[in-house]
């Protein structure tokens, strides 16, 4: 016996005895809104469609968006020809920003950055995807560092609301990958495993930078649909996310990616889903994994307490387990489904 022991070799197993609902899989079918088919949805894209879609129907899922489409003239065809044509009413893919070509086009870059959009629209795209290297990574044709709430790109933003469809955004991650790596890191794990995944700043511009930026976005572009993705990046403080949204009501939000932090503040997120019952769409960022349907099932669903939000001996979020939100039926039905088949005008039968 030693008194000493690594942090890697720490795997306690929790002693409780309490009561659990075996909930494995939504009681209902369901809109994913925030997912993949490529490296991040497990590389379904090398598939074919026959596959990918009998797999989805031993899920819950009914309708499936993918965030995949990129800027449009290859990916975006690809998705389109393959995946949309073989099941138009259970898959949809968006568009993207193609930020490499400001350095090329200057001045002209948002302008003809809308163009592209409606182009990609024109050929099928459904929504617009803007991925978080905005705000951390983007340089405009100067070579500086674009800020989110740059007016000189407006002419994007407001493209997407002239033509009805929503700007999925996600501009920053966990806020403890903007902290320093040092012990009191709650993230240590994960970014030790993951270097690449730390900003500090400087470089990086610090997390409220971010966040600000953000909200100055959606305020300035009341008349386009935001879905904020990953609980609008601040997950860590539903406070700050509910005061957004109630300023404007042309901010959604999705979950994906973030059961890990909500379900340790299950009082907090449960009053959140509940007021904000109309505007939070499932999805999971996570591929059509069937045990990850599971857990969310179980988060939404249940009254279990303290399980595991993932099956790694090691957790990746956080070394912490999550609790349910015990939420009513009317509730997922919004989230599971309604909310996402308002927004895209998907069929209500198809939930049936």
């Amino acid at each position: 016996m030693t008194d000493r022991l690594a942090l890697d070799d720490f795997r306690p197993r929790p002693k409780l005895v309490v009561p659990q609902a075996g909930i494995t899989a939504p009681f209902r079918k369901v809109i994913d809104a925030h997912n993949h088919l490529g490296s991040f949805g497990g590389g379904w894209d090398k598939r074919t469609p026959v596959a990918f879609f009998d797999h989805l129907a031993t899920t819950q899922v009914v309708h499936y968006i993918d965030l995949d489409g990129g800027w449009g003239e290859d990916i975006l065809d690809d998705r389109l020809r393959r995946f949309k044509e073989y099941a138009p009413d259970r898959y949809r893919v968006f568009g993207g920003v193609n930020w490499g070509l400001w350095a090329e086009e200057g001045h002209g870059f948002a302008e003809a950055s809308a163009r592209r959009f409606r182009a990609q629209v024109a050929r099928g795209a459904e929504g617009l995807k803007i991925w978080k290297p905005f705000g951390l990574h983007v340089t405009d044709d100067t070579g500086a560092l674009a800020r989110i709430d740059d007016p000189r790109l407006d002419p994007i933003w407001a493209s997407a609301g002239d033509l009805g469809l929503p700007v999925l955004i996600h501009i920053a991650d966990p806020v403890a990958f903007f902290d320093p790596l040092t012990p009191e890191n709650e993230r240590w794990d994960e970014l030790h495993a993951h270097p690449d995944w730390q900003f500090p700043s400087p470089p990086f511009p610090s997390f409220s930078d971010l966040i600000e930026a953000f909200g100055n976005l959606v305020r300035r572009h009341r008349g386009t649909t935001f879905i904020g993705a990953h609980v609008a990046c601040y997950s860590e403080n539903l406070g700050w996310v509910s005061s957004l949204m109630d300023e404007c009501p042309n901010l959604l939000v999705d979950f994906s990616a973030r059961v890990a932090e909500l379900g340790r503040q299950p009082y907090s997120a449960r009053k959140f889903f509940l007021r904000y019952a109309d505007r939070i769409l499932f999805g999971t960022d996570a591929g059509p994994d069937k045990a990850t349907y599971g857990t969310y099932a179980r988060f939404l669903e249940s009254e279990d307490e303290y399980f595991p939000y993932s099956g790694a001996p090691i957790p990746g979020q956080g070394r912490w387990n999550i609790y349910g939100l015990n939420l009513p039926r009317d509730v997922l039905d919004k989230i599971y489904f309604d909310n996402a088949a308002r927004l895209f005008g998907i069929p209500a039968a198809l939930g049936a």
